[in-house]
């Protein structure tokens, strides 16, 4: 009966165990989660979701404080186009956060950053470009381009001097995307390393409508095999989203896939960037708590906890201090979602905003708790105490069960 380390991925000169950690942000997926993962041969991300919030919590640089103080004048304002981002303190957030995980790397695995194409920034361009280069500067091994089509995002960075050494990804939930990626790319001369093939069981943003249950990423991955076969390119291809076992694993390797990328089992690691509160939250979740939402001001609908603080939370925009998701407009829909409660609410001392949240907000402050459709399994992976809290997981005790486990068994802990 085969295992997980039966296979290898192969990625340029490196050969790696086939397991790959998603980039959860906001720091969820920390450097912590990474270095360790890279250190079992796998490969790790950061993400780069909120870059400035993660180097002032990490490094104790002050960016956001500093662009509150500068826009300060605008906070009371509907107009939010004048709030704009620092590009050279976009650069040194990058900069610190990347060369903190790579500075401390071991062992034969890789360390990627996940870069959301949904950042807008209110500059959707420009911030994109910077964040990339400044990840490539920094030693990045690879980039992997999410939440989004990034149509364009190759062209943006296809001058820099490692766009042809490091290693680039594209996340897609459907072969029409990756057509779509693959013929808009393809006129800088240069194939994705990976694909990262989300399905509908994934955790945070997804890339399918509120008929997402419809949907199912075995066939999707088949799908994606077939037309690159069809197409005669030999490009990796990575499914994720419902993988919770070693032997769920296994079944897509011998299927054809090149690894697998995982994320939920380990939000209750030592190592995640989750506060600890939170991750009992997550062992404790039934099934009936897990549900998709529009609440995103992305327009992607969103898996998350329903008892999650940030739902229905009315509290002011804080674009002057975050602001990752206005568009190139400066507009931001739960901007637009709050000015519209206030008007119909203008005696109101507290409003509610169902439909919208403040994500910026709430993720910094882990009060949206994102999560995969089988985050209700966790407690199942674990001991729990005489006080009724689970017991937390080593990154290496979960890694090493994907990669060693058979026959839909999981290892608890010691």
């Amino acid at each position: 009966m085969k295992r997980v380390d039966d296979f290898r991925l192969r990625l340029g000169k490196h050969e790696l165990v086939p397991i790959m950690i998603g980039g959860m942000g906001v720091d969820i997926s920390s450097a912590d989660l990474a270095v360790e993962v890279a250190r079992l041969g796998g490969v790790g991300h950061i993400s780069d979701a909120m870059i400035k919030t993660v180097s002032d919590r990490r490094y104790k640089t002050k960016f956001v404080k500093e662009k509150l103080a500068l826009y300060k004048y605008n906070v009371e304002n509907e107009d939010k186009s004048p709030v704009k981002f620092d590009l050279g303190k976009l650069v040194e957030a990058t900069r610190l956060h990347v060369e903190e995980a790579m500075s401390r790397k071991k062992g034969d695995g890789m360390i990627f950053i996940n870069c959301m194409e949904k950042l807008t920034m209110n500059a959707p361009k420009e911030t994109l470009k910077v964040r990339m280069e400044a990840a490539m500067d920094s030693g990045i091994e690879g980039i992997t381009l999410a939440a989004g089509l990034h149509l364009g995002s190759f062209a943006l960075i296809e001058e820099h001097p490692r766009f042809r050494d490091v290693q680039l990804g594209i996340i897609v939930s459907s072969v029409r995307a990756l057509q779509l990626f693959l013929k808009k790319s393809m006129r800088t001369g240069r194939l994705p390393d990976y694909i990262v093939v989300e399905g509908p069981l994934a955790g945070g943003h997804l890339g399918f409508g509120m008929d997402w249950a419809k949907y199912d990423l075995a066939t999707i991955v088949a799908e994606v095999i077939q037309f690159l076969k069809n197409e005669h390119l030999d490009i990796p291809v990575i499914p994720a989203g419902g993988i919770f076992t070693g032997s769920d694993a296994t079944a897509f390797l011998e299927a054809g896939a090149a690894a697998v990328q995982v994320a939920t089992r380990f939000t209750v690691s030592e190592e995640c960037g989750l506060p600890e509160k939170v991750k009992q939250e997550y062992f404790k979740a039934s099934e009936d708590d897990i549900e998709v939402n529009q609440i995103s001001p992305t327009g992607y609908p969103m898996r998350m906890i329903k008892s999650s603080p940030g739902i229905g939370s009315g509290i002011r925009p804080n674009c002057e201090a975050y602001g990752y998701l206005l568009d190139a407009n400066g507009r931001c829909a739960y901007v637009t979602a709050y000015n519209r409660e206030v008007a119909l609410h203008p005696d109101a001392r507290k409003i509610s905003v169902m439909d919208k949240t403040c994500l910026c907000t709430h993720m910094r402050n882990f009060d949206i708790w994102t999560c995969g459709h089988l985050t209700y399994r966790l407690k199942d992976t674990t001991r729990k105490a005489a006080d009724g809290s689970y017991q937390l997981l080593t990154a290496e005790h979960i890694f090493k069960d994907y990669q060693f486990s058979t026959e839909q068994k999981i290892a608890l802990p010691e």
